[in-house]
């Protein structure tokens, strides 16, 4: 094997599958005639069971029948497991019994000089994560090959030498993790703080003007599409905005989408044009309820409802307004299968239209206040991506043997 540094004495080069069983998960189908709440279910192990940097599964939300582990893979506690689809590489230590299906692989120590911790932190690093990019197949969804992980290359110091890294990446990680705590505690005050003023600005109000429904205040209310995927005319040389959940959340005004599409979808009538100064609402999927204005022309696809407010409202208002009533509308939204609020729904969600005058103080005063807060929000996320960064650095040395 040739090396891709060179490493302290002692240290070696090895390959993934020199220190680890490495066996794709499998899925019995269709699942839905395995799934059981019997006692004797067997744990099924899925991505929804992880916590965000979560290290261990302790617990399922589904379990199948006995049955169903002649087609799947048994893990037990203290195996580790690695999703290789979609946020492929995000290694975690079971601890637990239960079966997983083919969106993670298994990894089960073949040596004994293993420290568990350690290969957490080194399966957990940037430099697998790079390893595994460069290895992942696909486009759209990446996906890794189980032959190239086991050919992936890593450094292996001694027992004693994994534990004595541990223990200093415990105590510094330990120090930055509560660094990083702290920031994020900052940022959600700053949330709070913002839906605190929303309920003061708007309470009053609420008790100067008569409550109304938003159908007394549209124009119009038209909801997105999707042009045919299957004919690439509709995405070729494309020019118009045509937005979709992921573009919302950063910030009021939708300026620029992720993805355009043709001029002719309209032409087609495969797409929807939306006047400027429209609020566009998300209202199917697990983001329901996210806003944003467009101050110019623009699409969208079938999970945006956009709405046209007459003359005598602001659309800057009508923001501040649903983003007041975000929690009603997520309350509102049916979630049989997907939360979904339809445009008859929406058109019954309460609503205030105070003189215009008055509507645009509130804009001015919201703006102001939100500028502010989007400040302390970006000054704690740059710390917090510094002390991310500096982990990384970290690890990186560590796996050096500099550390």
């Amino acid at each position: 094997m040739s090396e891709l540094y060179q490493l302290p004495d002692g240290w070696e080069w090895k390959t993934l599958s020199d220190v680890f069983i490495i066996e794709r998960g499998g899925s019995p189908r269709p699942i839905k005639e395995y799934i059981t709440d019997d006692e004797d279910g067997i744990n099924w192990i899925k991505i929804g069971d992880t916590e965000k940097g979560g290290k261990y599964i302790t617990t399922t939300a589904q379990k199948i029948k006995p049955s169903g582990l002649k087609k799947s893979r048994l893990v037990v506690e203290g195996d580790f497991i690695m999703s290789n689809s979609m946020s492929f590489g995000r290694p975690y230590i079971v601890k637990t019994k239960g079966a997983i299906h083919d969106g993670w692989l298994l990894m089960r120590d073949k040596l004994e000089n293993m420290d568990k911790d350690f290969f957490y932190y080194l399966l957990s690093s940037n430099y697998m994560y790079q390893q595994f990019t460069l290895k992942a197949s696909g486009t759209t969804v990446k996906n890794l090959n189980i032959d190239l992980v086991k050919s992936t290359n890593i450094p292996l110091p001694p027992l004693s030498e994994q534990q004595r890294i541990v223990a200093k990446l415990d105590k510094l990680f330990e120090k930055i993790d509560k660094s990083i705590a702290l920031h994020q505690k900052n940022m959600d005050e700053a949330n709070a703080f913002m839906g605190s003023v929303l309920n003061d600005v708007f309470g009053e109000l609420e008790e100067r003007y008569p409550l109304q429904k938003v159908s007394d205040g549209l124009k119009n209310i038209l909801t997105g599409t999707t042009p045919p995927k299957k004919d690439q005319k509709y995405y070729d040389n494309p020019s118009i905005n045509w937005f979709s959940p992921s573009d919302f959340g950063k910030s009021k005004v939708l300026t620029v989408s992720k993805n355009m599409i043709n001029p002719i979808s309209l032409v087609d009538k495969k797409a929807k044009m939306y006047e400027k100064n429209t609020l566009l609402l998300v209202a199917i999927g697990a983001t329901v309820g996210k806003i944003g204005v467009i101050k110019e022309e623009a699409s969208s696809n079938q999970q945006i409802t956009a709405m046209k407010f007459k003359d005598n409202i602001d659309v800057d208002f009508s923001y501040y307004w649903f983003y007041y009533i975000k929690q009603t509308i997520i309350n509102t939204a049916s979630a049989a299968t997907l939360p979904i609020i339809n445009q008859s729904g929406i058109k019954d969600l309460k609503f205030i239209i105070p003189p215009l005058q008055i509507q645009q103080k509130v804009v001015k005063y919201l703006d102001g206040i939100s500028e502010k807060i989007e400040k302390v929000k970006q000054t704690q996320k740059k710390k917090m991506d510094s002390l991310k960064a500096l982990k990384a650095s970290i690890l990186d040395r560590a796996f050096r043997g500099e550390l």
